[in-house]
């Protein structure tokens, strides 16, 4: 057989280059296959993130109205350089009340709003007689979330 000069080069079956080929290829259309169904999904999810852009870990609780009646869950440990969800469902409420403590409990963001805390997890409905009640009152910052569905606070060395 004799080719000319316009042929196609005759490629040969390498058996060596072969599995890592197929295994690339598979790689390949398994991301592609994964970013299309991210891509693809169409439920919107609503959240409150807060991202910690400080250099020290914190403790972070939330305060929102739940079936009309003011409640404050917590606690969140969010590192430094690190985002977390603390709101997953749709947001309902126009304000948000964020609170948060260094490791050793000392209050690195604080605002106006009095709620109720406990020292570890909790969830309390009502922010009236946190004293009376066993609570212990903090003072949180109110967070605008301009009724979006979606807010992300960033938490900096030098907010209020």
């Amino acid at each position: 057989m004799q080719l000319s000069r316009s042929d196609p080069p005759i490629r040969q079956f390498d058996p060596v280059r072969a599995p890592a080929l197929r295994g690339s290829m598979r790689l390949a259309v398994m991301g592609g296959a994964a970013l299309l169904a991210v891509l693809s999904s169409s439920e919107a999810r609503a959240e409150f993130t807060v991202c910690n852009q400080t250099l020290d870990v914190v403790n972070l609780a939330v305060g929102q109205k739940v079936d009309n009646a003011d409640q404050t869950d917590g606690w969140w440990t969010i590192g430094a350089n690190q985002c977390v969800n603390v709101i997953r469902e749709e947001l309902t409420n126009r304000y948000i009340y964020i609170y948060a403590t260094d490791v050793f409990g000392h209050a690195i963001l604080t605002g106006s709003t009095e709620m109720c805390i406990e020292r570890r997890r909790f969830s309390i409905r009502g922010i009236d007689e946190c004293w009376q009640r066993g609570h212990i009152a903090a003072q949180f910052l109110e967070v605008d979330t301009l009724e979006q569905a979606r807010w992300t606070f960033f938490l900096t060395g030098s907010n209020p």
